[in-house]
């Protein structure tokens, strides 16, 4: 496939690229992991580079002739996956590296906040960088092997020793008190990672909805528009099927942003007694109802799943979410009587 090249670069308060690809005969696709359809974004990389776009949700392809994916993510998940693949992927949400995937989003193959403004036609090919690439891999291997050689010829000098049994059982004692501290060390780090990166932001944006829904006045208007609906059990099964809708759950997921501003205001609502406390438990479920649906593709496709798979489980999930989310919210219900 004599494809062109394309360069894709940061949008407004993006991050990361810009990155040059182009298909060729193995990696021949451009998917569009957006949940409404192909993206502008996908559509005009296709029409530049001459390769076929699909949507991953209706027509999912193998990662191996993936070259590029376009995504809507406002959080980790699918943020993280892709560049973890391989695959050069293009945000459409203006994001920075972040979650437990954050060491795979590099500058290299993720770029953010893209529009369709920020792609444009090159003639320049990656195959220098690609031959660097190379290059430093063999260096790394080299050094890999000689470091082995040198592990081997110090271990071996420590068994041929007259005190080599008891260097071993130190060795080996230390090696796994080692591993005991570093494991705990790194999940410290990971830890404040996840908390500054996520946590905090999140804490953050709460408080600032908070204070905009108490001083504005917006929280009454709303509130006497959910009040039907999240003031009773049968309102809350009615507004987990309306986020579960199959063409509404895949764009209410990314960055829970809906779920967000609803359960902040459902809260205020709890919190001031004019939706009663037991209905807590109910309302979590109801308005999570579409959770995860815009990551149905790309988990089955971490699950190595067949594209016929794809093809058949994303719809069939999609829809089952129509009967499992007002069960939730009713089983939910049923756990909160001693709130009552």
């Amino acid at each position: 496939m004599n494809g062109k090249s394309v360069k894709i670069s940061k949008g407004n308060h993006g991050w990361g690229g810009p990155l040059t690809v182009k298909p060729d005969d193995k990696k021949k696709y451009v998917i569009s992991v957006t949940g409404g359809g192909i993206d502008p974004v996908a559509q005009k990389i296709a029409d530049i580079t001459g390769a076929p776009v699909v949507d991953a949700f209706a027509d999912p392809v193998p990662k191996e002739e993936t070259f590029v994916a376009v995504i809507n993510c406002g959080g980790t998940a699918r943020s993280g996956v892709y560049p973890k693949m391989g695959i050069p992927t293009i945000n459409t949400v203006a994001i920075t590296p972040a979650g437990p995937l954050a060491k795979y989003i590099k500058e290299d193959i993720f770029v953010s906040g893209v529009t369709a403004a920020n792609i444009e036609a090159t003639d320049q090919n990656d195959e220098t960088e690609t031959k660097t690439a190379e290059a430093n891999s063999k260096v790394e291997d080299s050094a890999s092997a000689d470091q082995a050689k040198v592990q081997d010829t110090v271990t071996t000098s420590v068994d041929n020793s007259s005190e080599g049994v008891l260097l071993k059982i130190i060795d080996k004692v230390g090696k796994v008190a080692g591993e005991f501290v570093n494991t705990f060390y790194q999940a410290g780090r990971d830890t404040i990672d996840t908390l500054i990166k996520n946590v905090l932001p999140f804490m953050a944006f709460v408080a600032t909805l908070v204070g905009i829904i108490n001083y504005s006045g917006i929280g009454k208007i709303l509130a006497n528009i959910l009040s039907p609906l999240a003031g009773n059990i049968v309102g809350l099964v009615v507004l987990s099927i309306i986020c579960a809708l199959p063409f509404l759950s895949p764009i209410l997921g990314p960055a829970g942003v809906i779920a967000a501003v609803v359960g902040t205001l459902i809260g205020q609502q709890i919190a001031t007694g004019v939706v009663p406390m037991y209905l807590a438990l109910p309302a979590l479920f109801a308005i999570d109802a579409q959770a995860g649906c815009d990551f149905i593709p790309v988990g089955l496709t971490l699950g190595e799943a067949e594209p016929e798979t794809i093809t058949s489980g994303t719809p069939a999930i999609l829809f089952s979410r129509l009967i499992t989310a007002p069960l939730a919210v009713l089983i939910a219900f049923g756990f909160s009587f001693m709130l009552r």
